[in-house]
Protein backbone atom coordinates (compact mmCIF):
# COMPACT_ATOMS: atom_id res chain seq x y z
CA UNK A 1 0.00 0.00 0.00
CA UNK A 2 1.13 3.09 -1.21
CA UNK A 3 -0.85 5.33 2.02
CA UNK A 4 0.75 3.89 5.26
CA UNK A 5 0.75 6.84 7.27
CA UNK A 6 -2.95 7.92 8.56
CA UNK A 7 -3.49 11.04 11.05
CA UNK A 8 -4.53 10.92 14.60
CA UNK A 9 -6.97 12.53 16.77
CA UNK A 10 -8.10 12.46 19.98
CA UNK A 11 -10.82 14.51 20.62
CA UNK A 12 -11.79 13.42 24.25
CA UNK A 13 -15.30 14.09 25.66
CA UNK A 14 -17.60 16.57 23.84
CA UNK A 15 -21.17 16.77 22.82
CA UNK A 16 -23.21 14.43 20.61
CA UNK A 17 -23.26 16.92 17.59
CA UNK A 18 -19.52 17.65 17.92
CA UNK A 19 -19.07 14.32 18.00
CA UNK A 20 -20.88 13.21 14.61
CA UNK A 21 -20.11 16.56 12.97
CA UNK A 22 -16.30 15.66 13.25
CA UNK A 23 -17.07 12.12 11.46
CA UNK A 24 -18.67 14.15 8.46
CA UNK A 25 -15.95 17.08 8.38
CA UNK A 26 -13.23 14.09 8.00
CA UNK A 27 -15.33 12.74 5.46
CA UNK A 28 -14.85 15.95 3.16
CA UNK A 29 -11.41 16.46 4.16
CA UNK A 30 -10.53 12.78 3.35
CA UNK A 31 -12.85 13.65 -0.06
CA UNK A 32 -11.10 16.75 -1.03
CA UNK A 33 -7.43 14.63 -0.57
CA UNK A 34 -6.54 17.31 2.36
CA UNK A 35 -6.02 13.96 4.05
CA UNK A 36 -5.13 10.49 3.23
CA UNK A 37 -6.64 8.62 6.07
CA UNK A 38 -7.73 9.41 9.64
CA UNK A 39 -8.16 7.10 12.88
CA UNK A 40 -10.05 9.12 15.32
CA UNK A 41 -10.81 8.19 19.05
CA UNK A 42 -13.34 10.10 21.48
CA UNK A 43 -15.83 10.06 24.15
CA UNK A 44 -19.11 11.53 25.04
CA UNK A 45 -19.65 14.99 27.22
CA UNK A 46 -23.11 13.53 28.12
CA UNK A 47 -24.23 9.99 27.93
CA UNK A 48 -25.86 9.81 24.60
CA UNK A 49 -28.10 7.72 22.24
CA UNK A 50 -27.60 7.52 19.14
CA UNK A 51 -29.88 6.57 16.01
CA UNK A 52 -29.26 4.77 13.08
CA UNK A 53 -29.92 6.72 9.79
CA UNK A 54 -32.72 4.45 9.03
CA UNK A 55 -34.48 4.69 12.54
CA UNK A 56 -37.86 6.25 13.39
CA UNK A 57 -37.33 8.45 16.33
CA UNK A 58 -41.03 8.98 17.61
CA UNK A 59 -42.02 5.61 16.96
CA UNK A 60 -38.72 3.72 18.38
CA UNK A 61 -37.65 5.75 21.07
CA UNK A 62 -38.92 6.71 24.44
CA UNK A 63 -38.30 10.46 24.42
CA UNK A 64 -39.95 11.00 28.20
CA UNK A 65 -36.81 8.64 29.33
CA UNK A 66 -34.14 9.80 27.16
CA UNK A 67 -35.34 13.58 28.70
CA UNK A 68 -36.06 12.39 32.27
CA UNK A 69 -32.11 10.26 32.50
CA UNK A 70 -30.70 14.07 31.15
CA UNK A 71 -29.16 11.90 27.96
CA UNK A 72 -28.81 13.40 24.36
CA UNK A 73 -30.13 11.55 21.46
CA UNK A 74 -28.27 12.40 18.13
CA UNK A 75 -28.73 10.45 14.80
CA UNK A 76 -25.72 8.88 12.97
CA UNK A 77 -25.35 9.24 9.63
CA UNK A 78 -24.50 5.70 9.48
CA UNK A 79 -27.12 3.09 9.77
CA UNK A 80 -27.87 0.28 12.27
CA UNK A 81 -30.02 0.56 15.61
CA UNK A 82 -29.66 2.02 18.53
CA UNK A 83 -26.64 2.66 21.46
CA UNK A 84 -26.12 4.17 24.24
CA UNK A 85 -22.95 5.98 24.44
CA UNK A 86 -21.83 6.01 27.86
CA UNK A 87 -18.80 4.34 29.65
CA UNK A 88 -17.15 3.61 26.15
CA UNK A 89 -14.21 4.66 24.11
CA UNK A 90 -15.40 5.40 19.80
CA UNK A 91 -13.50 4.89 17.54
CA UNK A 92 -13.65 6.30 13.92
CA UNK A 93 -12.18 5.27 10.53
CA UNK A 94 -12.41 7.47 7.61
CA UNK A 95 -10.44 6.73 4.16
CA UNK A 96 -11.15 6.38 0.38
CA UNK A 97 -12.73 3.64 -1.24
CA UNK A 98 -9.93 3.56 -3.49
CA UNK A 99 -7.81 2.95 -0.52
CA UNK A 100 -5.25 0.11 -2.21
CA UNK A 101 -6.49 -2.77 -0.81
CA UNK A 102 -9.79 -2.02 1.05
CA UNK A 103 -12.73 -4.52 -0.29
CA UNK A 104 -15.35 -3.07 -2.70
CA UNK A 105 -17.90 -4.42 -0.70
CA UNK A 106 -19.10 -3.50 2.61
CA UNK A 107 -19.00 -6.89 4.36
CA UNK A 108 -15.47 -7.50 3.55
CA UNK A 109 -14.35 -4.01 4.07
CA UNK A 110 -15.95 -4.69 7.99
CA UNK A 111 -13.54 -7.10 8.18
CA UNK A 112 -10.70 -5.08 7.00
CA UNK A 113 -11.10 -2.41 9.45
CA UNK A 114 -12.19 -4.57 12.28
CA UNK A 115 -8.75 -5.91 11.85
CA UNK A 116 -7.72 -3.43 14.39
CA UNK A 117 -10.29 -4.21 16.64
CA UNK A 118 -9.31 -7.14 17.47
CA UNK A 119 -5.77 -6.63 17.63
CA UNK A 120 -6.33 -3.42 20.38
CA UNK A 121 -8.84 -6.15 22.55
CA UNK A 122 -5.85 -8.91 22.32
CA UNK A 123 -3.65 -5.82 23.77
CA UNK A 124 -5.76 -5.91 26.38
CA UNK A 125 -5.18 -9.12 26.96
CA UNK A 126 -8.90 -10.47 25.08
CA UNK A 127 -9.22 -13.59 22.84
CA UNK A 128 -11.10 -11.15 20.64
CA UNK A 129 -12.70 -12.88 17.01
CA UNK A 130 -14.52 -12.20 14.29
CA UNK A 131 -18.42 -13.22 14.24
CA UNK A 132 -19.11 -15.52 11.27
CA UNK A 133 -22.37 -16.82 10.71
CA UNK A 134 -21.48 -19.91 9.55
CA UNK A 135 -25.16 -21.97 8.76
CA UNK A 136 -28.07 -20.73 6.41
CA UNK A 137 -30.13 -20.22 10.01
CA UNK A 138 -27.46 -17.93 11.61
CA UNK A 139 -27.22 -16.07 8.38
CA UNK A 140 -31.24 -15.98 8.38
CA UNK A 141 -30.98 -14.41 12.29
CA UNK A 142 -28.74 -11.57 10.72
CA UNK A 143 -31.90 -9.57 9.07
CA UNK A 144 -34.01 -10.64 11.88
CA UNK A 145 -34.29 -7.56 13.96
CA UNK A 146 -35.62 -8.33 17.13
CA UNK A 147 -35.25 -4.76 18.45
CA UNK A 148 -34.04 -1.09 17.84
CA UNK A 149 -30.94 -1.84 20.14
CA UNK A 150 -27.46 -2.29 18.78
CA UNK A 151 -25.51 -5.21 20.30
CA UNK A 152 -28.20 -7.65 20.42
CA UNK A 153 -26.68 -9.64 17.76
CA UNK A 154 -23.29 -10.54 16.32
CA UNK A 155 -23.16 -9.31 12.55
CA UNK A 156 -20.62 -10.18 9.82
CA UNK A 157 -17.55 -9.62 11.16
CA UNK A 158 -17.99 -7.86 14.28
CA UNK A 159 -15.79 -8.82 17.33
CA UNK A 160 -16.76 -11.37 20.01
CA UNK A 161 -15.00 -12.61 23.09
CA UNK A 162 -16.31 -15.97 24.87
CA UNK A 163 -19.35 -15.82 22.26
CA UNK A 164 -20.43 -12.16 23.28
CA UNK A 165 -20.17 -9.53 20.90
CA UNK A 166 -17.82 -6.75 22.59
CA UNK A 167 -17.81 -4.17 19.68
CA UNK A 168 -20.71 -2.74 17.45
CA UNK A 169 -19.87 -0.60 14.50
CA UNK A 170 -21.45 0.54 11.74
CA UNK A 171 -20.78 2.28 8.18
CA UNK A 172 -21.25 4.61 5.61
CA UNK A 173 -20.01 5.14 2.30
CA UNK A 174 -20.19 8.71 0.74
CA UNK A 175 -19.12 10.03 -2.71
CA UNK A 176 -16.02 7.75 -2.73
CA UNK A 177 -15.40 7.42 1.40
CA UNK A 178 -15.52 5.31 3.62
CA UNK A 179 -16.25 6.13 7.12
CA UNK A 180 -16.85 3.48 9.51
CA UNK A 181 -17.26 4.40 13.85
CA UNK A 182 -18.01 2.26 16.50
CA UNK A 183 -18.43 1.55 20.33
CA UNK A 184 -15.90 -0.40 22.25
CA UNK A 185 -17.61 -1.22 25.35
CA UNK A 186 -16.08 -0.84 29.14
CA UNK A 187 -18.95 -0.81 30.48
CA UNK A 188 -22.84 -0.29 30.00
CA UNK A 189 -26.06 -0.44 32.00
CA UNK A 190 -28.49 -2.28 30.13
CA UNK A 191 -31.75 -1.49 32.74
CA UNK A 192 -31.08 2.79 30.90
CA UNK A 193 -30.62 0.95 27.68
CA UNK A 194 -33.50 -0.47 27.54
CA UNK A 195 -35.76 1.91 29.00
CA UNK A 196 -35.43 4.46 26.24
CA UNK A 197 -36.57 2.16 23.70
CA UNK A 198 -40.64 1.35 23.12
CA UNK A 199 -41.97 -2.31 23.25
CA UNK A 200 -45.03 -3.93 22.79
CA UNK A 201 -45.00 -4.58 26.29
CA UNK A 202 -42.97 -5.50 29.57
CA UNK A 203 -42.89 -8.68 29.19
CA UNK A 204 -41.33 -8.66 25.60
CA UNK A 205 -39.19 -5.91 27.02
CA UNK A 206 -37.67 -8.18 29.43
CA UNK A 207 -37.06 -10.95 27.20
CA UNK A 208 -35.08 -8.54 25.07
CA UNK A 209 -32.69 -7.89 27.82
CA UNK A 210 -32.19 -10.87 29.07
CA UNK A 211 -31.33 -11.93 25.21
CA UNK A 212 -28.88 -8.95 25.22
CA UNK A 213 -26.96 -10.06 28.71
CA UNK A 214 -26.41 -13.65 26.89
CA UNK A 215 -25.08 -11.91 23.87
CA UNK A 216 -23.24 -8.82 24.14
CA UNK A 217 -20.93 -8.28 26.78
CA UNK A 218 -18.52 -5.04 27.99
CA UNK A 219 -14.77 -5.07 28.41
CA UNK A 220 -14.87 -5.04 32.80
CA UNK A 221 -17.06 -7.60 32.27
CA UNK A 222 -14.97 -10.36 31.64
CA UNK A 223 -11.48 -8.58 32.14
CA UNK A 224 -9.68 -9.58 35.56
CA UNK A 225 -7.88 -6.62 35.20
CA UNK A 226 -10.78 -3.38 35.61
CA UNK A 227 -9.58 -0.46 32.78
CA UNK A 228 -10.14 3.00 32.34
CA UNK A 229 -11.29 4.79 29.30
CA UNK A 230 -7.57 6.17 29.38
CA UNK A 231 -6.01 2.79 29.24
CA UNK A 232 -8.18 1.95 25.63
CA UNK A 233 -6.39 5.02 23.89
CA UNK A 234 -3.13 3.26 23.27
CA UNK A 235 -4.14 -0.02 23.38
CA UNK A 236 -6.49 0.58 20.34
CA UNK A 237 -4.19 3.39 18.41
CA UNK A 238 -1.65 0.42 18.38
CA UNK A 239 -4.26 -2.35 17.65
CA UNK A 240 -5.19 -0.26 14.39
CA UNK A 241 -1.79 0.15 13.57
CA UNK A 242 -0.74 -3.29 13.69
CA UNK A 243 -3.77 -4.37 12.08
CA UNK A 244 -3.88 -2.50 9.19
CA UNK A 245 -0.52 -2.11 9.02
CA UNK A 246 0.19 1.83 9.00
CA UNK A 247 1.83 4.46 11.13
CA UNK A 248 -0.07 7.62 12.15
CA UNK A 249 0.76 11.06 12.90
CA UNK A 250 -1.23 13.41 15.07
CA UNK A 251 -3.45 16.07 13.48
CA UNK A 252 -4.47 19.23 14.61
CA UNK A 253 -8.07 20.70 13.85
CA UNK A 254 -7.07 24.22 11.91
CA UNK A 255 -9.24 27.37 12.25
CA UNK A 256 -10.84 26.75 9.18
CA UNK A 257 -12.05 23.47 10.38
CA UNK A 258 -13.41 24.67 13.59
CA UNK A 259 -15.22 26.77 11.24
CA UNK A 260 -16.64 24.08 9.01
CA UNK A 261 -17.39 21.74 12.15
CA UNK A 262 -19.58 24.31 14.02
CA UNK A 263 -21.51 24.53 10.25
CA UNK A 264 -21.89 20.62 10.66
CA UNK A 265 -22.82 20.59 14.15
CA UNK A 266 -25.81 22.94 14.03
CA UNK A 267 -26.84 20.09 11.62
CA UNK A 268 -26.60 17.45 14.23
CA UNK A 269 -27.99 19.59 16.91
CA UNK A 270 -31.51 20.57 14.97
CA UNK A 271 -34.79 18.48 15.51
CA UNK A 272 -35.00 18.68 11.74
CA UNK A 273 -31.98 15.88 11.40
CA UNK A 274 -32.85 14.18 14.31
CA UNK A 275 -36.54 13.71 13.71
CA UNK A 276 -36.28 13.57 10.01
CA UNK A 277 -38.23 9.89 10.35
Amino acid sequence: MSERVWYYIESHKNNAAYNMALDELLMEKVRNRELPAVLRFYEWETPTLSLGYFQKAQKEIDLRRVEQYGYEMVRRATGGRGVLHDKELTYSVVLPESYEGMPDSVTESYRVISGGLMEGFRNLGLDAHFSVPQTKEQRKELTNIRSSVCFDTPSWYELVVEGRKIAGSAQTRQNGVIMQHGSILLDVDIDHLFDMFKYQNERFKEKMKAAFREKAVAINDISEKQFTVDMLYPAFKNGFETGLNMATKPYRLTDEDLGRLEEISRKYASDEWNFRR
